[in-house]
């Protein structure tokens, strides 16, 4: 019987040069030109970015294409967490995206010690660690319920928090310049900081942002999740 590869557990060999350059390849080929020309994507807060590629990209979620548009307005290899149901999808190009592109798996009901691995091999590489706090799509204006596994990797691994805002989103575009997004990027915010007030600032960007309602107080009430 053959075994079932494990997507949770990345090594620093799997962010090798190859995979690297094919993704800012990606970015330059495909990424680039459907969010120009289709989404008419403008970038504001390119000055906040850190030099360092030891930060996680925390931002509001809000469609699938979310962690292409935080990657092409940050020109960054960024690594994100994906729930596990990705990598088992139906969909062979989105399955092949995902695992290619650097994603990793993550149980959101039972997270794994080797979660934890695969963020500080990230951390050990050139690339950049990409999480959504929401933990799913939400499509009502709302910055509310988050998990707080950010702000736990956060303080692990020394590394501030990149607010990305997504700003403007009303629907998958199907023709040239039908859609028109934005995306914000804040100003980074310290993992020296208490936990309650990481969070509270990333909402706060986040809704001065996209002009959301601010609901994250009830976030502070429940117990940390990833």
């Amino acid at each position: 019987m053959k075994k079932e590869k494990n997507y949770n557990r990345r090594t620093e060999k799997d962010y090798n040069f190859f995979r690297t350059l094919f993704y800012m390849f990606f970015l330059a080929t495909v990424v680039y030109p459907v969010t120009k020309f289709m989404y008419n994507l403008k970038v504001e807060g390119r000055e906040n970015l850190p030099k360092s590629s030891h930060v996680i990209f925390a931002g509001n979620h809000v469609s699938y294409i979310d962690p292409p548009l935080i990657a092409v307005s940050a020109w960054k290899n960024i690594a994100y967490m994906a729930k596990q149901e990705l990598f088992h999808d139906k969909d062979k190009l989105l399955r092949f995206l995902v695992h290619i592109l650097g994603a990793f798996a993550v149980n959101r009901e039972k997270p794994e010690i080797a979660t934890f691995k695969t963020v500080k091999s990230i951390f050990n590489t050139s690339w950049a660690l990409g999480i959504f706090p929401q933990g799913k799509i939400v499509k009502e204006p709302v910055i509310g319920q988050i998990h707080k596994g950010f702000v736990l990797f956060a303080k692990k691994f020394k590394a501030d928090i990149v607010p990305v805002a997504i700003c403007g989103f009303n629907g998958y575009a199907k023709k040239l310049f039908e859609k028109n997004i934005t995306v914000k990027i804040g100003k980074p915010i310290s993992y020296a900081l208490d936990e309650n007030e990481i969070i509270r600032e990333w909402a706060r960007q986040i809704s001065e942002f996209t002009g959301f309602k601010n609901n994250i107080e009830e976030s502070l009430e429940a117990p940390a999740v990833i």
